[in-house]
């Protein structure tokens, strides 16, 4: 026991709680080894200590020689694309979550990049297992709160951890429904938006939470135009009234604070916010000028409507089809057969945040 107890102290990897059920367990062990008095051990520790430093720092600075013409930036390792298909089980109703995780840590020493020393290295199939456990024991209520739950454990489980980055990307099953009777554990795979988050901790504070949805693809046949644009010498784009307009969306907002967020409420209407101010009242849709136009008029009905949230980046590619000029066949092609273009396309990306509120 005394053995195991030094051994303990000298690999000064265990947390302190440890620690002290060690030391309680040595203790009660010397009290029946009257020759071996506690001052000798923690010299021969001391001692046994020095030598294995040594040793170390011979092993690691074996034919190093410091760089001192470079300085470190940025550091970080982890796990990417961690998947988990999750199942909560009501009785005979069944929920479902599928997500792909990845996590980056950042230490707060760069032992391993200098010296090839690994001691610190929290090894990524650990960070891999780590998810598959947390999802285990804390479900996956929402990908936010999943997040918030890694950055947690590790920093509250590891001292020389400092930052923690999360990024959740949730596959879009949907529950099987008709006539409105929702089936009890059959879903519909529905790409029809992708929800996602990322979620950084540091040591020293709380969470910072975004949200997001991306691949959501939409497009209307009519109520968007292009005019008035600046023309030199290398313009050949004509001006039009009236054409497709289609594009993929990515949408990121960032959260005020996240706490008391429901994050699955926020995600669904923002993205009902994105449909409404893209496509326009059912009837008769609603004019784009511009993509620019469109994209800000999303982000302003987004933050008078949803306080929780404090900026909103967005990014609109602006997805080709053109009429296809069928003249040399004796035909008039009336904007009714059109040719998609993957490549090259206009992208077109905006940032918004709320002002700050003057105190005067």
């Amino acid at each position: 026991m005394v053995l195991y107890f030094k051994e303990a102290l000298l690999s000064n990897r265990l947390q302190c709680n440890q620690i002290n059920i060690l030391t309680t367990l040595a203790l009660d062990q010397m009290k029946n080894v009257a020759s071996i008095g506690f001052a000798q051990i923690i010299l021969s520790l001391e001692t046994e200590s020095e030598v294995e430093n040594e040793g170390k720092m011979a092993h690691y600075h074996n034919n190093y020689q410091k760089n001192d013409e470079v300085e470190f930036v940025r550091t970080g390792y982890g796990k990417d694309m961690v998947k988990v298909l999750h199942i909560q089980r009501d009785g005979k109703y069944h929920s479902i979550k599928e997500v792909a995780t990845s996590v980056q840590l950042t230490l707060n020493s760069r032992r391993e990049y200098l010296h090839g020393d690994n001691s610190d290295i929290i090894p990524t199939d650990t960070i891999k297992n780590t998810v598959h456990v947390l999802a285990k024991f804390k479900g996956i209520k929402s990908i936010e709160t999943f997040a918030m739950n890694i950055c947690e454990h590790f920093l509250s489980s590891f001292n020389h951890v400092i930052r923690v980055q999360v990024y959740v990307e949730e596959v879009p099953w949907k529950r099987f429904e008709k006539n409105g009777v929702k089936h009890v554990h059959a879903f519909i795979h529905t790409p029809t938006g992708t929800h996602f988050c990322e979620v950084e901790q540091l040591r020293s504070g709380p969470p910072v939470i975004h949200s997001g949805i991306k691949d959501l693809k939409v497009l209307k046949t009519t109520q968007s135009g292009f005019e008035g644009f600046l023309k030199d010498q290398f313009t050949t784009l004509p001006e039009v009234k009236d054409r497709c307009f289609a594009t993929q969306v990515y949408c990121k907002w960032r959260y005020h604070q996240g706490r008391d967020v429901d994050f699955e409420a926020t995600w669904e209407a923002v993205r009902g916010i994105v449909l409404k101010k893209f496509a326009g009242p059912y009837d008769k849709g609603e004019y784009s000028p511009s993509v620019q136009k469109t994209l800000y008029d999303i982000q302003v009905l987004s933050l008078s409507q949803l306080p929780e949230i404090e900026d909103m980046e967005i990014s609109l590619p602006n997805i080709h089809y053109f009429n296809i000029d069928m003249s040399k066949m004796g035909l008039i092609n009336k904007e009714e057969v059109l040719l998609p273009l993957d490549n090259p396309y206009g992208r077109i990306t905006g940032t918004v945040k709320r002002k700050l509120t003057s105190r005067l």
